[in-house]
Formats: structure tokens, C-alpha cells, sequence
């Protein structure tokens, strides 16, 4: 990758909107080949989702947390990861607002999704358990960076059981849109379509890698909080991927595959911790310095967020404003004033 650091602002600028731009044009052939191998390989949407549209764009923020705590920037390693999944949940109120035809947690429904969230504010929860309790390592990494893999891991299996061995199903309305799979999607060439599919991956991961460290270079130009700098321009940038597949998805009809492309995404994205606090050699990630009461906020934010998601998720609101739910409201409100009180408050 070419060194901008030393470019003049409006440089970085523009070649992040150049990226940004690649990237909405891949995320949107990404999710019309991940609607295509949900139904070719019979894993449905809410997997499909989750390894392989959650995951991959999932990618540019992992670089971007690890690159961060390798330069010695862990409180910009850490809000990346837990930027990222703030903004990634309220990018479903986004494409909320581009379903129009009813709410859209109502109308995507999936006990896998419901379960990766609960998942998640579980995950959520032991960084914060980390951040707040003591400065304890083992070599040089902190003992909750292990916990939280065990539970991903344990988690991850509950989400594959759940799909594949639901105990229950929730209740079909008339503006339900069910995981059915569609014939027209197919595929004779199941391998050309798998590595269509990884060919656009790797074009957003690169994209994305360009748009984090143009964001890097535009921090440094503004000399703002490594935490606020985090949610605001590296945690933002990264997700970008998140928001163009997820619209993408609605628009083609894939609603659960769009809600498990976020669930998924930040299923991922809390592992960025566990990898960033692996490679950040100078202590505990959850007390290293720069790591304060700022990071808290956040990732108390995060957890409220998705809780404010479960809860959509299981009161399925038909419509309300817009056609949208109680919980898209919620999430744009508590974004919006958590980033208020971050940025200008605290």
C-alpha cells in the first residue's frame, strides 16, 4: 500500500472517498452472490450471513484494530472494534428506513439472529468486565482476552445448532418474508460462484484496509481522542461494507440475511479485541494507556444498543413511523446521543 502519511490532507480525503466508493460497488455484488449461495448450498440466509457476508466484511476492521494496537494505539484498537459494532447495529435502523414495506426485525425473522444477539451482549458485557475490573496478565495478555474466544467459540455452535435444530419457530404473519430458498438462484457452478464471491471479498477487505489508513492519516491531522477517533472516522470507515450489503440485501428481498450480516459483523467484530490485546505487547489492552472511562461509555453504548435490537427482534412491531419499529427509533437516539456525549461531553 502506498505511504500517505506524508500527503496533505485533502489527499487522504479523497482517496478515502475513492475507496469508499469501490467498496459500495463490491458490497452490492457481494450480497446478490451471497443470496445466490445461501440458496445453492442450502446453509439459508442466517449462516450464510454470518460466515460469509458477516464475515468478510468483517475483515477491514480486524486490520485496522490489529494495525492499531501493533503502532502502540490501543484505545483506538479497542473503539475501532467497539465503534464498529455500535454503528453496524444502527445501520439496521438505516435499512429499516429502506424496507417500506413493514418493520423490518418484524418481517426478517430468524431464531439465529435472535440468538446471535443475545450472543454478542454477552460478549459485549466481558470486555466491559475487562475493562473495569483488575490489571491482571498472563505473559502479556489479559485473562479475559482468552474467556472471550471460549464463549465466541461456544457461541458460534449454539448459533449452527439453532439453525439447523431450531426447539422453536416464531410466528408467520402475512408480512413475514420466511428463508425459502429460491430456485432461480441455483447454481450449476457452485465453485465459480464461491470464488466470485471471495474475488469481491478481497476487493472490499483492500478497500477497506485503504479507507483505514487514510482514516489513520486524517486522526493524526486532527489530533483528536484516540476514542473518539475511533467511532467517528476508523469505526465508520471500516463498517462501510456493513451498511452497503446490508441495504443491498433488503432491497433484493433477503431480509435475514441482511439483519445476520450485522448480528454476524459484530459477532466478528468483539473478536477484534481478543486479536487486537494478542499482538499489543505492552500489557493488558483493558488498561493500557489512553484506555479510559471513554471506552466504558462506548462499549456500555454498544450493549445497550443491541439489547434495544433483541428486544425489537422478539416484540416484532409490525410498522410504526415509516413502516419502521420501536427499536430503529431507539437505536438512531441512543447512536446519536452517545456520540453527542462522547465527543462533547465527556
Amino acid at each position: 500500500m502506498f505511504d500517505l502519511s506524508s500527503c496533505p490532507w485533502s489527499v487522504n480525503a479523497i482517496v478515502l472517498l475513492i475507496a469508499a466508493s469501490f467498496i459500495a460497488w463490491s458490497g452490492i455484488k457481494l450480497a446478490m452472490i451471497a443470496d445466490r449461495l445461501a440458496d445453492s448450498t442450502g446453509l439459508g440466509e442466517a449462516l450464510t450471513g454470518v460466515f460469509f457476508l458477516g464475515l468478510t466484511t468483517a475483515l477491514p476492521g480486524l486490520a485496522a484494530s490489529v494495525t492499531a494496537a501493533l503502532d502502540g494505539h490501543p484505545a483506538l484498537a479497542i473503539s475501532n472494534a467497539i465503534g464498529g459494532i455500535a454503528i453496524q447495529t444502527t445501520f439496521l435502523a438505516i435499512a429499516d428506513l429502506a424496507y417500506t414495506k413493514a418493520n423490518l426485525e418484524h418481517a426478517a425473522v430468524s431464531v439465529a439472529n435472535m440468538i446471535q444477539t443475545a450472543i454478542l451482549i454477552a460478549l459485549l458485557t466481558l470486555v466491559l468486565l475487562g475493562l473495569t475490573g483488575p490489571d491482571i496478565t498472563i505473559v502479556h495478555v489479559h485473562p479475559m482476552t482468552l474467556i472471550l474466544f471460549l464463549a465466541a467459540v461456544a457461541g458460534f455452535w449454539l448459533v449452527f445448532h439453532s439453525s439447523t435444530e431450531p426447539m422453536w419457530k416464531p410466528k408467520i404473519t402475512s408480512v413475514t418474508v420466511e428463508d425459502i430458498p429460491d430456485k432461480s438462484n441455483y447454481s450449476a457452478n457452485l465453485a465459480h460462484l464461491i470464488l466470485s464471491f471471495f474475488v469481491n471479498a478481497l476487493a472490499v477487505t483492500a478497500a477497506g484496509a485503504v479507507v483505514a489508513h487514510t482514516s489513520g492519516n486524517l486522526v493524526e491531522e486532527t489530533g483528536l481522542n484516540e476514542t473518539v477517533a475511533g467511532v467517528l472516522l476508523s469505526g465508520i470507515a471500516t463498517s462501510l461494507p456493513e451498511l452497503v450489503t446490508t441495504v443491498a440485501s433488503v432491497r433484493r428481498g433477503a431480509l435475514t440475511l441482511a439483519v445476520s450480516d450485522i448480528v454476524g459483523g459484530n459477532f466478528f467484530d468483539v473478536l477484534f479485541v481478543f486479536a487486537a490485546d494478542l499482538v499489543y505487547l505492552g500489557g493488558s489492552l483493558y488498561h493500557a494507556k489512553g484506555v479510559h472511562v471513554h471506552v466504558q461509555f462506548l462499549t456500555s453504548l454498544a450493549i445497550s444498543l443491541n439489547i434495544i435490537l433483541l428486544l425489537g427482534l422478539l416484540y416484532r412491531q409490525r410498522a410504526g413511523p415509516a413502516n419502521i419499529g420501536f427499536e430503529s427509533i431507539l437505536m438512531l437516539l441512543f447512536y446519536i446521543g452517545g456520540i453527542l456525549v462522547l465527543t462533547f461531553i465527556m
